[in-house]
């Protein structure tokens, strides 16, 4: 049943199986073999810069899909890389990246990530690379809500490179555009990363976010080359081509190799009490197995959707085994950045053994190579499912995945009907970027950028021209010379979340008090 298994993964399997109630405990196990790596060339003939990049990194081949990459960055054709967790979707967009900024002296690229810790994590990568390479002359830098303002100041005016997140290029880089002229002039490439994070309303304002852009560099002189990438989705080419506003082609050919993978669905024990029948804390039985993988030497996350779960079962592993308890941590939104940071580089080196996190830690965040994954609850969906799962065995390693349901109908049927993990495809991304406050958000914020003419607007969505008449009529707009003007005193994307419904907060107060418990 576990062959091809690494020896601390193996024995946990044997022990837990053969513990009281252990095999009564696993529902289903499923198998996936170990998985070649296919290689390729490119059409050309990498440049020294690109070959000491890849040297630096221990690769002396191209992945097919990476080949084809470089392919289509140097015939200056968008495109989206969706293939598998650690498939090194990294080298599809910075390899082209850095060829581009060889060729071209003046070049610029923006790299946007949905979440700040991920753009930091990812410039570690960009940093390391342009040193490989040799690229010594180029700035690179991260600009976001974190950035000293003198470090702004200096990234603005001589970045070639800049990694920043959706809600800063919204807030901070779109309405002052003219400060960015020169780098936006030069932009030659724009990266969206972990495009499937782009749903519900956080993707509809993405989607007008987006086009603000592409028409902001086009007023600037920029066409640039869109490089997208994301994780298995059931229609990659389609949510692309609606978030950003034209077709990607889409390279789904994964070349990368993949350990052998053993999954094992657990439904904890019934307890019974006096009052009523139900089954042990998933929480307590995830934070059992996770202290009995690190017992042995297997790395492993657990991951759970709350902070206070995290939390929890990190201390429950800790006291199941407390001579590791100084390589156990939690990992969290609510932790300071270096805390975050700290939490990563102490994975990547080694010194912690296993982190409890929350869905934070499903995205790309690099954490080192990982031999195992327990899932506490059902995410919600299956690629939350998949990604997560695919923390373990980054490197190419055989790995262990282990979910623990909860005592929940949606977490029982999953476990009752193990195909819907494993034969069905996974879920769609939806948003509607024609719903009616998006829309005026949206051309709020274009206005107030650059003066959006109506034929400009139809062009963007069919109820958008309508969209302007009504902002006109509430003097948000003005309609002159052909085109809407801002006229507003305030800066729209001050007041407009990206991924909330509204842009107001909503404060808990406790009654009777009037005590502030929540925002």
């Amino acid at each position: 049943m576990v062959g091809g298994t690494g020896t601390g993964v193996a024995a946990f399997l044997r022990d837990y199986l053969a513990s009281p109630g252990g095999r009564a405990r696993v529902v289903h196990v499923r198998e996936e073999p170990a998985r070649e790596a296919h290689y390729a060339e490119p059409s050309e003939p990498l440049s020294p810069a690109i070959r000491a990049v890849l040297a630096a990194r221990g690769a002396e081949r191209l992945y097919t899909h990476q080949a084809r990459a470089l392919d289509l960055a140097a015939a200056r054709r968008d495109f989206l890389v969706a293939t598998g967790p650690a498939s090194g979707k990294t080298l599809c967009f910075l390899l082209p990246l850095l060829a581009r900024l060889a060729e071209n002296p003046d070049a610029t690229a923006l790299l946007l990530y949905p979440t700040k810790a991920l753009a930091r994590d990812q410039f570690l990568a960009v940093e390391r690379a342009l040193g490989d390479g040799g690229f010594t002359g180029v700035t690179a830098g991260v600009f976001d809500g974190d950035t000293p303002s003198n470090l702004r100041r200096r990234l603005r005016d001589r970045a070639r490179i800049l990694l920043t997140n959706p809600d800063t290029l919204h807030a901070a880089i779109l309405p002052a555009h003219g400060r960015f002229a020169s780098f936006l002039a030069r932009l030659s490439t724009v990266v969206v990363d972990e495009i499937h994070v782009y749903r519900g309303i956080f993707g509809a304002n993405a989607s007008w976010l987006f086009r603000r852009l592409f028409r902001v560099a086009r007023h600037h002189g920029a066409a640039p080359l869109v490089i997208a990438a994301t994780a298995t989705l059931a229609n990659p080419a389609e949510h692309a081509a609606r978030l950003l506003g034209r077709p990607l082609e889409l390279l789904a050919g994964d070349g990368s190799p993949r350990g052998h993978r053993t999954f094992l669905l657990v439904n904890p024990p019934r307890v019974r009490d006096t009052k009523v029948r139900s089954r042990r804390s998933a929480n307590i039985e995830a934070a059992e197995v996770f202290a009995a993988l690190l017992r042995r030497g297997v790395r492993a996350i657990a991951f759970s959707k709350a902070k206070i779960t995290a939390e929890m079962i990190a201390r429950y592993a800790a006291e199941e085994a407390p001579a590791l308890a100084a390589r156990i941590s939690p990992y969290r939104a609510g932790l300071l950045p270096e805390e975050r940071r700290a939490v990563e580089e102490g994975l990547i080196a080694g010194r912690l053994l296993g982190v409890s996190a929350t869905p934070a830690l499903e995205l790309g965040i690099d954490v080192g190579g990982l031999d195992a994954a327990v899932i506490a609850g059902w995410p919600g969906r299956l690629s939350s499912f998949l990604q997560q799962a695919g923390r373990a065995g980054r490197r190419g390693d055989d790995s262990l995945v282990v979910f623990v349901a909860l005592d929940t109908p949606a977490n029982q049927w999953v476990l009752r009907h193990p195909g819907e993990i494993f034969e069905r495809p996974v879920e769609e991304v939806v948003f509607d970027r024609g719903n009616p406050f998006v829309l005026l958000a949206g051309l709020r914020c274009a206005a107030f950028e650059l003066p959006v003419a109506p034929e400009e607007a139809r062009g963007i969505h069919p109820d958008a021209e309508s969209a302007l008449e009504v902002l006109a009529e509430n003097r948000k707009l003005h309609a002159a010379g052909g085109r809407f003007h801002h006229c507003a005193p305030e800066v729209p994307a001050h007041e407009i979340s990206l991924r909330d419904r509204t842009d107001r907060n909503v404060v808990v107060v406790e009654e009777g008090s009037q005590r502030v418990i929540g925002e």
